[in-house]
């Protein structure tokens, strides 16, 4: 019995010891205590250091941060979870370091794919090396879009569970899938899952096209049924952070706006989601599908150099110009010239093999299936086109739900890296592992030969027909115009010898593209001639193309993408001087203001200090506002300053002072105050423009649908006070004293989902004052006013979370009593 079981599983273990292997030796550096240099990790711990410092005083995450943009909700940065599950993530990734544990994961997830697939473990080995070691996923990774990631590779976990269900696998499938969509939602990437679950929809609709044709009007019943039951699941237990987000969403960019600021003209506006222009930045050129096989076609990432591109120097000697100048000059120009003019990190390069055998698969593969998995990358290859596909996807903007809440459309080219290994396992799979795998190639052959011939023909046109311009070309003219004379010569002679460099790429791109196909074709050859055995022919391909990979992939994560944990500390989180000058006040309530050029792309500030600044993806829109019709105006505002309690101001260095430096500002209004005035205003914009010339110490501006909750009366106390008990992250305790009633302003940010008040803890309403502030009346005599952050979408999202886990837990019982029901399954058509 034991040699049966491991005849059995040792195919598997090879596998799971192969993606170990691979994934140690690419990022041996992790196994050696050394962690990843990532941008958006650097910030992201900038951010959440308050909700982590907060938690190891309290025992849990707070709900609301107060050190980025004056305050805003912590889901987005570091949220509290709730239930019962066991860490199925730690399990799945053994525990291993980032960013091993991110190839494992998304290798292992994959294979168990190919398994439902019934493909040949060999086959599943390359197929799942080809998914995680694309291109794509080291430069996010460096990037630092962890949960991107994480979201990524659970995904061919969640398409495993679905095909078992669809496979009539009933219960296993539905422990499968609900398992794998449980972290694949938890962690929290909407983008990515809004298109893998689009793709999936598609898929679906070829399942359901067939079972419609054959009548199986049970099955289609149960599957479709269980399949949304599985999603329920997941989104129960993922639904803290997912309803909180949705709420937090709606005060957000991405919930739409109400002021258009251009310079000095406000007017308001009444969007619902993203700016159109915003939400297509960041869309991949119609050429650039190429770089799925071809990957330095484009020129790889923004931050390459044309260095001493041969192609270059060549084209500027033409010129007279000397070798080494045209290197220093080369040392200064982009060798990216895609459609992604806000800049790249890199090129999305699915391995050249897999692309090719994905194209043979459409080819001679028989299951109509592959036609819908087509339509799933078409239908994603036309989303990441954003501007430059503008009447389909302003189409999709204007009508797909929640399609306009997102940006970066590029991302969608994550499906083609899902579905391509998919494809190309099929044609695999059908060549060498079905009884009439030798004859269809046979007789396909001539097809395939042609298949291939018109990827390179359509290459050729895209060749000829370009006039190899770049979106930054006219940037570089613009720098390089004499600015006496308006003379471009020497900006234009720049970009031609560029146009001749990226012509190079293009050509050398084809020609290493062209061998690729060659190897693919020429082991078809020999097999279908009986000279080599099947698997020689995929240890062959599953060698090189992962070879291909890493190759490539090592340009984006390698040996200098680490350093040491001792040294990361100090180079991002060392306080500088002007830092431990601030720190030495102690006071609860005070606010930092960096003038660093990047002062709200920036969360170093916010590591150490409540910061004006800081960084996020997703600020509050009322305070994305007020940074562009307020905050980046010179000179300073100083009664916004000083109504958001600004007490110090870090200067960045200069001329003068060749470090930060730190001054103090004496008219910070503090954590609350009583104002003598009130100033009623009609709508946002005059709300907007009333704080150009505000004295908030004295006056408060409010919109006027505020009016029956301050009243329009105000008799100022000179006496009275109020002054800060308690400043917790989500809870604010003031007292006061005052003669009559008085009109409070409170340095806090308005955030009415989830901010309640109380006077001696009997609920109040409050009002959104100076545009982002609250402010409320509050009644004579002593009294306490409080504040608690209560947001019921977090309180919903407990209750169902632990639903959720009980339904889960159910679901992985089941599927392991029909998987020992079925250990000797009767033989089914796969995908």
């Amino acid at each position: 019995m034991l040699q049966s079981i491991f005849k059995k599983t040792w195919p598997h273990l090879l596998a799971i010891g192969i993606f170990l292997i691979v994934a140690v030796l690419y990022c041996r550096p992790a196994l050696e205590g050394e962690v990843l240099q990532q941008h958006d990790i650097v910030h992201w711990k900038g951010m959440a250091q308050n909700s982590f410092e907060y938690k190891e005083k309290h025992g849990h995450f707070p709900l609301w941060n107060t050190t980025l943009f004056s305050g805003m909700p912590a889901y987005q940065v570091a949220l509290q979870g709730a239930g019962f599950l066991a860490d199925f993530h730690t399990l799945f990734t053994l525990g291993l370091p980032i960013p091993i544990a991110f190839f494992f994961l998304a290798c292992l997830c994959f294979y168990i794919l190919s398994q439902v697939l019934r493909v040949n473990y060999l086959i599943g080995i390359l197929a799942s090396l080809a998914f995680a070691y694309a291109t794509y996923d080291p430069v996010i990774i460096v990037a630092g879009h962890e949960s991107k990631m994480w979201a990524m590779a659970y995904m061919p976990g969640v398409l495993a569970g679905l095909i078992l269900i669809y496979n009539r696998k009933y219960l296993i499938g539905l422990a499968v899938t609900a398992v794998f969509a449980t972290w694949q939602i938890g962690f929290n990437h909407p983008q990515v899952s809004y298109y893998f679950f689009l793709s999936v929809g598609i898929i679906t609709l070829g399942f359901l096209v067939q079972w419609i044709r054959e009548k199986q009007w049970k099955h289609t019943a149960i599957a479709i049924s269980l399949s949304l039951l599985a999603g329920f699941v997941a989104f129960a237990n993922a639904s803290i952070i997912l309803l909180t987000t949705r709420e937090y969403a709606e005060y957000t960019m991405r919930g739409g706006k109400t002021l258009q600021i251009q310079g000095d003209e406000i007017k308001q506006v009444n969007t619902t989601g993203l700016d159109l222009d915003y939400a297509f930045s960041y869309s991949a050129g119609k050429d650039e599908f190429l770089t799925f096989f071809m990957p330095d076609v484009f020129g790889g990432s923004s931050s390459q150099v044309i260095g001493e591109d041969k192609a270059f120097i060549d084209a500027l000697a033409k010129k007279n110009i000397p070798e080494a100048n045209a290197i220093q000059i080369g040392n200064q120009l982009p060798r990216y010239w895609g459609g992604i003019v806000e800049g790249t990190s890199g090129p999305v390069y699915l391995g050249a093999i897999v692309v090719f055998l994905a194209i043979i698969g459409l080819v001679i593969v028989r299951n109509p299936i592959r036609w819908w998995i087509l339509g799933a990358i078409v239908l994603t290859i036309f989303i990441a086109w954003g501007k430059y596909f503008s009447g389909f996807n302003t189409f999709l903007y204007n009508n797909l739900p929640l399609f306009k809440k997102f940006r970066a459309h590029s991302m969608a080219l994550i499906i083609p890296q899902l579905l391509m290994p998919v494809l190309a396992a099929m044609a695999l799979q059908r060549i060498f592992f079905t009884p009439d795998g030798v004859e269809e190639l046979k007789k396909s052959f001539k097809k395939i030969l042609y298949a291939v011939g018109g990827v390179f023909v359509v290459t050729l046109i895209l060749y000829f027909s370009s006039d190899f311009s770049g979106g930054i070309d006219q940037q570089i003219i613009q720098v390089y115009t004499d600015p006496q004379t308006g003379d471009s010569s020497g900006g234009r002679m720049l970009v031609s010898a560029l146009e001749e460099a990226r012509k190079s790429m293009f050509t050398a791109g084809m020609g290493r593209a062209l061998l690729f196909a060659a190897l693919v074709v020429v082991l078809l050859f020999l097999y279908m001639r009986n000279l080599i055995k099947p698997a020689v022919a995929i240890i062959i391909l599953l060698i090189v193309n992962t070879a291909d990979l890493l190759v490539v992939d090592s340009k984006y994560l390698n040996r200098d993408s680490f350093m040491d944990k001792d040294s990361y500390q100090v180079v991002n989180f060392a306080p500088n001087a002007a830092n431990q000058t601030i720190l030495q006040d102690t006071d609860p309530h005070y606010r930092v203001y960096n003038l660093a050029p990047d002062r709200f792309n920036d969360a170093i500030t916010s590591y150490f200090h409540r910061s004006v600044g800081g960084y996020h993806a997703a600020k509050l829109v009322i305070y994305q506002e007020l940074i562009e019709g307020q905050l980046s105006k010179f000179p300073l505002n100083m009664g916004v300053l000083n109504m958001l309690d600004t007490r110090y101001l870090i200067i960045p260095p200069g001329q003068q002072n060749p470090t930060p430096t730190v001054q103090r500002n004496d008219g910070a209004l503090g954590a609350a105050w009583f104002v003598k005035a009130v100033q009623y205003v009609d709508g946002p914009v005059a709300e907007m423009k009333a704080l150009d010339n505000i004295n908030p110490k004295d006056s408060v501006v409010i919109d006027k649908k505020f009016a029956d909750i301050v009243g329009n009366t105000v008799s100022f106390d000179s006496a009275a006070t109020i002054s800060l008990v308690k400043y917790d992250n989500d809870t604010i305790q003031y007292a006061t004293n005052a003669s009559t009633d008085q009109i409070a302003v409170f340095s806090e940010i308005y955030y009415p989902a989830g901010w309640n008040a109380y006077i001696d803890g009997k609920k109040a309403d409050y009002a959104k004052v100076n545009y982002v502030l609250r402010g409320m009346r509050i009644p004579a005599g002593q009294h306490t006013v409080e504040f608690r952050f209560e947001p019921k979408s977090y309180r919903t999202g407990v209750t169902l979370t632990y639903i959720g886990n009980g339904l889960l837990w159910l679901f992985i019982a089941l599927g392991l009593w029909g998987g020992w029901r079925s250990l000797n399954p009767k033989k089914e058509t796969a995908l």
